[in-house]
């Protein structure tokens, strides 16, 4: 959640499969990478075939800079292994989103790791957007939820309330 001085904008996504998550994200990044920001991920599994398949069969402007980015697994259970690779891919002169999509535990694991970084080095400009298959966090929906600051779905990022009718933030 963003706090009055924290530099980290959250946001929460949920997806049904590797396939659908693959299909919704990639109209995202395209404009994203239009709108020239600097693209991160996190993915405890690889979906790389997944994204060659589907920018194969889009129609996607930015084809060749969505293939550039790492679609692989990456194994990053320690603040060291974080530490490394923001310090090689945050670009410090515009805006970073780091996507990170795996179980639980990784999620949060990362994003404590990349709120740490934040604190140590006063980066600015960092969005983190995390990802849940809905079949394994169904049951914790409000909890997610209430720690994050607005939602992406395949209209875009949106407010929490506008996508969840009825939602009030819990305290």
């Amino acid at each position: 959640m963003k706090k009055e001085n924290q530099k980290v904008e959250k946001l929460c996504s949920f997806y049904v499969s590797d396939w659908h998550f693959a299909t919704m994200l990639l109209p995202y990044i395209n404009h994203k990478i239009e709108e020239q920001i600097n693209v991160i991920t996190l993915l405890e599994n690889n979906i790389q075939e997944n994204i060659v398949t589907l920018v194969k069969k889009l129609n996607l402007k930015n084809e060749k800079e969505i293939l550039e980015i790492r679609w692989e697994d990456v194994n990053s259970n320690k603040y060291e292994e974080i530490e490394q690779l923001l310090e090689f891919e945050v670009n410090n002169t515009k805006e970073n989103i780091i996507l990170i999509n795996g179980s639980r535990n990784y999620i949060e694991k990362n994003n404590e790791n990349i709120e740490k970084w934040v604190e140590k080095t006063g980066t600015s400009h960092i969005k983190i957007i995390n990802f849940f298959e809905v079949t394994e966090f169904n049951h914790h929906i409000v909890e997610i939820l209430n720690s994050h600051d607005r939602v992406l779905n395949t209209s875009g990022e949106k407010e929490i309330s506008d996508v969840f009718e009825g939602y009030k933030k819990e305290a």
